[in-house]
């Protein structure tokens, strides 16, 4: 397992592109053009079909001067007149059959451009959710592998003097190479913190953490493969910090199987790690998108304009899925997708959202 393991987005091909490569915005600008061209050219058709019966109408007019010599002239001013009528009513019919086609294909065309908007959004928002996850899934294995130190069995079994000094001197050189975390705290089985790796920042030895639910459901762990992931919270301990708390319990001789003897806690500096996850999101500054992960309550937890954090929570229409996109009543696209979990660690409800802005 790598030291000082950070948050990396990995590539993703989803960077804004141009109209004239992007084929639903061509295929729909095309369309209109085509569009107006049709109407520019039965409009013009419809101006000479005038001309033709007004011409045929002054040819009428001459042929009944003339009387019985014009009669055969105006026989053919009539057919023109005919004509002319038979011309426009056709362009007419022309203008609103294509106007009519062409409005139904850009119609489509946003339909089906707004889907594949949708659909970008959505696996972006597991893109999200999905990158957190991973990391989170080292942090479970992190604190399950650090409760077998023989330094953390020891003092936890017998905290002495000597014991304590050396727990948090391993606890020290370990935060030292795992720079994503805000402070480990060793606690005894009644809540008790006895030893911490930066006590010289956070002075928390012999503060009690029996009421915190994840002491007491770390306490319940039926063995040493087992751990507690937290949800995210403010730690008054820390400097009211937004920390993500990962708990094993450290037992007899450093065996799954042992007694338990304490609990170790780990705090994750949640905010610049999530920070980094929501806005290393590729949407395009066109999108207008805000990139969010929310709890299993739909609390804002991470959001990329930095806004809402621990305090807001979102409306998600999921209609029983786990990912999705629709539009809300104002015209903002709303694309989420639940967690999937990462190996043993299942996550614990979380989505990645985007609102996209009308």
């Amino acid at each position: 397992m790598s030291a000082a393991l950070g948050l990396k987005t990995k590539p993703t091909t989803t960077e804004p592109v141009d109209d004239d490569s992007d084929i639903s915005a061509l295929i729909n600008r095309l369309t209109a053009e085509v569009n107006q061209i049709a109407v520019d050219k039965t409009k013009s058709i419809q101006q000479i079909t005038n001309q033709m019966k007004m011409l045929a109408l002054n040819a009428l007019i001459e042929s009944s001067r003339a009387g019985a010599q014009g009669a055969g002239f105006a026989v053919v001013a009539q057919e023109v007149r005919g004509v002319g009528q038979q011309v426009e009513t056709i362009a007419r019919e022309l203008e609103t059959q294509l106007t009519k086609r062409t409005g139904d294909l850009v119609a489509s065309i946003d339909r089906m451009s707004q889907r594949s908007r949708g659909e970008r959004m959505m696996d972006l928002s597991l893109n999200a959710v999905e990158l957190i996850d991973r990391n989170l899934y080292e942090r479970t294995c992190d604190v399950r592998w650090w409760a077998t130190d023989s330094a953390m069995v020891d003092c936890a079994a017998s905290p002495a003097p000597a014991a304590v000094t050396y727990a948090s001197q391993r606890l020290g050189v370990i935060l030292g190479a795992y720079t994503v975390y805000l402070d480990l705290w060793l606690c005894d089985l009644d809540g008790n913190v006895i030893a911490n790796g930066r006590a010289d920042r956070f002075r928390v030895v012999g503060q009690n953490v029996a009421h915190t639910k994840w002491f007491r459901e770390a306490k319940t762990l039926r063995s040493g493969d087992d751990y507690v992931a937290g949800d995210i919270e403010n730690q008054p301990l820390l400097g009211n910090a937004q920390v993500a708390t990962y708990c094993a319990s450290v037992r007899a001789g450093g065996q799954a199987n042992g007694a338990p003897v304490g609990v170790l806690a780990i705090h994750f500096d949640w905010e610049p790690q999530a920070r980094a996850i929501v806005q290393g999101v590729r949407v395009g500054d066109a999108d207008k998108a805000r990139v969010l992960l929310v709890d299993s309550h739909f609390r804002v937890i991470a959001a990329s304009d930095g806004q809402g954090i621990l305090s807001e929570r979102i409306s998600l229409s999921l209609n029983g899925q786990r990912s999705g996109f629709y539009q809300d009543r104002s015209g903002t696209m709303i694309a989420f997708h639940a967690t999937p979990g990462y190996e043993t660690y299942r996550g614990l409800g979380w989505y990645g959202v985007i609102v996209c802005a009308a």
